[in-house]
C-alpha cells in the first residue's frame, strides 16, 4: 500500500514539470511565420509598385516630363517677322512654312526684274517710234536683222509698242503689289501661329457626308442631294 502511493507520488512528481511551462520562456507566435512574411511582403510590393503622381498647376511654364513648354509672343512674332519675313515663322518653330515664304519672295522678284527690263525696252522703243531723230532705231531689235524699216507700218508698230509698254508695267505694279501682300501675310501667320500655338483641338471633331432624297415644296418633286453634319 505504502509502496504503491510512494509509486504516484513519484510519477506525478515528473509529469509535472513536463505539463508546466518555464518561466522567462519565450513565447509561441500566435501567427504562422509563413503568414507573417507574406503579408510583409505585400505591404512592400505595393509600397514599390504605387504610382508617383506628379500635378503640374494649370499655369506652370513646365508639362509632366519637366521640361519648359515653348509658348511663343504673338507681338515679338510680328516684329520679327516685320524686320525680315520668314524670321517670325522661325521663331515659332513652323519651319515647314521658311521655304514657301522664301520661294515666293524670290519668285515676285523675279518675276518683277524680268517685267521692269521689258516694260524699258518696249518703252524706249515706243519713245524712239514717237520722235524726230532717225538714228534712234532700237524698236529694229525686235526684229530680225534682215528685216528693212520700210517694210514696217509704223503706225501699227507704235501701237504694238505702247500696248506691250503698259502690259509689261502693269504687270510689274502687279507683282509689287504682291511682294507687299506676301510680306503682310508673313506677319498676320505669324501672328496667328503664336497666338494659337496651344489651341486645343477637340477628338471628337468630325464632318459626315451622306448622300440624301429632297422634295422641292414648290413641285413635289425628288432631287438628289448631299446631307453633311459637323460635329464639335
Amino acid at each position: 500500500m505504502k509502496f504503491s502511493l510512494l509509486k504516484y507520488i513519484i510519477l506525478f512528481l515528473l509529469i509535472l514539470p513536463a505539463a508546466l511551462p518555464l518561466r522567462g520562456a519565450e513565447p509561441e507566435l500566435t501567427q504562422p511565420v509563413d503568414s507573417l512574411s507574406s503579408v510583409t511582403g505585400q505591404e512592400l510590393i505595393s509600397e514599390e509598385e504605387e504610382p508617383k503622381t506628379i500635378v503640374v498647376a494649370a499655369d506652370s511654364p513646365y508639362g509632366l516630363d519637366g521640361k519648359k513648354i515653348f509658348n511663343p509672343d504673338p507681338t515679338r512674332a510680328v516684329w520679327l517677322s516685320a524686320l525680315c519675313p520668314g524670321l517670325g515663322q522661325i521663331y515659332n518653330r513652323r519651319y515647314w512654312k521658311l521655304p514657301i515664304v522664301v520661294g515666293g519672295f524670290m519668285g515676285l522678284i523675279y518675276a518683277t526684274n524680268w517685267n521692269n527690263n521689258q516694260y524699258a525696252d518696249y518703252s524706249q522703243a515706243f519713245r524712239d517710234l514717237t520722235d524726230s531723230d532717225p538714228a534712234s532705231r532700237s524698236y529694229m531689235d525686235f526684229f530680225p536683222p534682215t528685216t528693212l524699216e520700210s517694210d514696217l507700218d509704223l503706225v501699227w508698230l507704235t501701237s504694238v509698242m505702247q500696248s506691250r509698254k503698259n502690259y509689261y508695267r502693269r504687270n510689274r505694279d502687279l507683282c509689287i503689289i504682291c511682294m507687299v501682300g506676301l510680306y503682310l501675310l508673313c506677319m498676320v501667320d505669324a501672328y496667328v501661329d503664336a497666338s494659337m500655338a496651344h489651341f486645343d483641338i477637340s477628338p471628337d471633331l468630325s464632318l459626315d457626308l451622306t448622300p440624301a432624297l429632297m422634295v422641292n415644296p414648290s413641285d413635289h418633286r425628288m432631287s438628289l442631294g448631299l446631307n453633311w453634319a459637323f460635329t464639335f
